[in-house]
């Protein structure tokens, strides 16, 4: 998935496939990088327009959401 860097002490890149409402996001201090499913297009544009991006990630997404991290072969 391509993602977006952005500016967040906590996330260091964000993607999003709206055909099957998938969340990745890339975190900074470990570079790991986590799937998140079903997770709504206005979820997303709330996600990227929200003053703290770390914030509304452990409010609002963060054991929300079917998660998965991704493991690069």
């Amino acid at each position: 998935m391509q993602r977006v860097p952005v500016q967040s002490s906590a996330l260091q890149s964000v993607g999003y496939n709206p055909d099957n409402k998938t969340l990745e996001l890339e975190f900074r201090e470990n570079g790991d990088v986590w799937q998140y499913f079903s997770f709504p297009a206005s979820a997303y544009r709330r996600f990227m327009n929200a003053e703290s991006l770390g914030r509304f990630f452990v409010k609002k997404i963060k054991g929300k959401y079917v998660e998965e991290q991704v493991r690069y072969a």
